[in-house]
């Protein structure tokens, strides 16, 4: 059976007008921003993007990305690309993400290399304060789990992979984001508001870890893009969520749209 179709009993239903109406699109300073059709109070912003892991795109296990990248919206504000050439988001109004890849770096990645792009209520000025919260949720060994502090959550398929890299688990951002005991089995981070009626969530096709609630309190989804050797591209898929609901609405149309 699949994993969707023993989580439906929990699921309730959103209207077709809340899952299927397009996000208006906005650029912002960092990158990209989604805006609910029901509220333009409804807003969440996606950082393109701020670290590398594990050796992408630059060497050394934590490295700082770049959001000063070229950013375009299409005129009739259907689509957006966000980045550089070798690193390109393309995002569209139903929350579609394509991140195309190309390793120009000069040295191959490991199968852990990853970047973070950072999925926010928003910069101090113009946040929305119903998703300024730690209300996050990830998918672990019990199912939907709530995230602790900073905690950094790995991908469960690559803890062999991690043990070799540092046996103790102890990793150069370590200091910060610490890491779990707790592993996660899905590339999902889901945030349910402060007043508990409107639910966000991103996702990834491929990811190392999940981690979050730093000072923007944001979601950190790491997106795998390793192993690629010099020269090599790939196209990594994900989603991002933005609708009235709950973390159970946000999980079931994870599953649903990844075929989990």
């Amino acid at each position: 059976m699949r994993l969707a179709s023993a989580l439906l009993f929990a699921v309730v239903s959103v209207s077709s007008a809340q899952s299927n109406d397009p996000f208006k699109l906005f650029l912002w300073e960092r990158g990209v921003g989604f805006e609910s059709p029901l509220s333009s109070d409804m807003r969440v912003y996606l950082w393109f993007y701020e670290w590398n892991m594990f050796e992408a795109r630059r060497e050394g296990q934590h490295t700082g990305g770049s959001y000063d990248n070229p950013k375009q919206l299409s005129s009739d504000g259907s689509r957006s690309t966000v980045g550089p050439e070798d690193l390109r988001l393309t995002v569209d109004q139903s929350g579609d993400l394509r991140l195309k890849v190309v390793n120009r770096s000069g040295h191959d990645w490991p199968e852990l290399a990853g970047v973070i792009p950072c999925f926010n209520p928003g910069p101090e000025d113009e946040r929305n304060r119903q998703f300024a919260n730690t209300k996050t949720y990830f998918y672990g060994s019990d199912g939907l789990g709530r995230m602790i502090k900073r905690e950094i959550h790995f991908n469960e398929t690559l803890r062999p992979l991690l043990d070799r890299a540092s046996p103790r688990g102890e990793f150069v951002f370590s200091h910060k984001w610490p890491t779990s005991k707790n592993d996660a089995r899905e590339g999902v981070i889901i945030r349910e508001s402060s007043d508990g009626q409107w639910v966000t969530a991103i996702a990834w096709d491929d990811f190392l870890s999940v981690q979050g609630h730093n000072p923007w309190e944001c979601m950190h989804l790491c997106v795998r893009v390793g192993p690629l050797r010099q020269g090599e591209e790939r196209t990594i898929k994900g989603k991002v969520y933005l609708f009235q609901g709950t973390k159970e609405d946000a999980l079931h149309r994870y599953l649903e749209d990844f075929n989990r």
